[in-house]
């Protein structure tokens, strides 16, 4: 049977969401806007959950209307809450990225790509994949008005700003 561990976001309450979308065995981890801090504890408990449950595949999801996304974009209600300091600063520098190299109505889509591109590397360094070949790492949307996962943008189209010769 498939083994999958899910980072969501508390705010978005997918857990039930993702069980019926994908039947197999889901594990959660969960963390305020997906800001999880890979450091090397986390990164130790992490593996030893996916070796102990031996699973190969991660995702990173969260909804197209977090809340705490939401909050970073607009009224910062949260900014008092010191661990979202840096996950603020982050999502507000991806937004302006995306207005230099973007011209689209929504770009939601992209800033939450941008940021779970980052989440997905992030992981990935910790996790040595040399260790981890087998493992599929990758990042979702929900789209909660057509019920609907979609997969991010890829990490070729939302690069660190731009990079011009």
């Amino acid at each position: 049977m498939q083994k999958h561990l899910y980072f969501v976001c508390p705010s978005d309450y997918l857990e039930t969401v993702i069980d019926k979308t994908f039947r197999q065995e889901n594990y959660y981890c969960t963390s305020l806007g997906n800001s999880m801090v890979f450091d090397l504890d986390t990164v130790e408990e992490i593996i030893k959950l996916l070796k102990s449950k031996n699973i190969n595949e991660v995702s990173f999801v969260l909804s197209d209307d977090n809340s705490i996304v939401q909050d970073a974009l607009e009224k910062q209600d949260f900014s008092g809450i010191t661990v979202l300091n840096d996950f603020y600063d982050k999502i507000i520098a991806h937004q302006e990225h995306s207005e230099v190299s973007w011209q689209i109505c929504n770009r939601k889509f992209l800033i939450l790509s941008y940021h779970l591109n980052n989440k997905i590397k992030e992981l990935k360094l910790g996790l040595k994949t040399i260790y981890f070949n087998g493992l599929k790492i990758n990042g979702l949307i929900y789209k909660r008005q057509e019920n609907i996962f979609q997969d991010i943008y890829s990490d070729l189209i939302c690069r660190e700003f731009f990079y011009l010769n």
